[in-house]
């Protein structure tokens, strides 16, 4: 079964509802509770835990962090209200662009 396309949409759709459950029932609704400063601890926990298993650790290792990476920048996307969408059409409007064009752009001038 290949949810590779959809799999983040539904994971945020989780997320989402998880906004309304109570702290004590879903770890995801625990940590938005916490507020952004814990979202933002753990997305830099977990952003160099994949650092970490991408430097020495197993291909598995780095597929489970990985994953946790994404997790939770949809936790701090949903947290702050913003559609995991605009994320998706950001990257749709880079795709095609030269990496080094497209952070050209976004420089600004000095």
């Amino acid at each position: 079964m290949d949810m590779s396309p959809h799999i983040l949409d539904q994971l945020y759709r989780v997320i989402l509802a998880r906004k309304e459950a109570s702290p004590d029932s879903s770890y995801t609704a625990s940590l938005l509770s916490k507020g952004i400063d814990k979202i933002l601890k753990k997305l830099g926990e977990e952003a160099t835990e994949t650092v970490i298993a991408g430097k020495g650790g197993t291909d598995a290792e780095l597929t489970a962090e990985a994953a946790d990476l994404c997790y939770h920048l949809l936790v701090l996307l949903a947290a702050r209200e913003i559609p995991v969408d605009h994320v998706w059409d950001e990257l749709r409007r880079r795709f095609g662009t030269s990496g080094i064009e497209e952070k050209a752009a976004r420089s600004v001038p000095q």
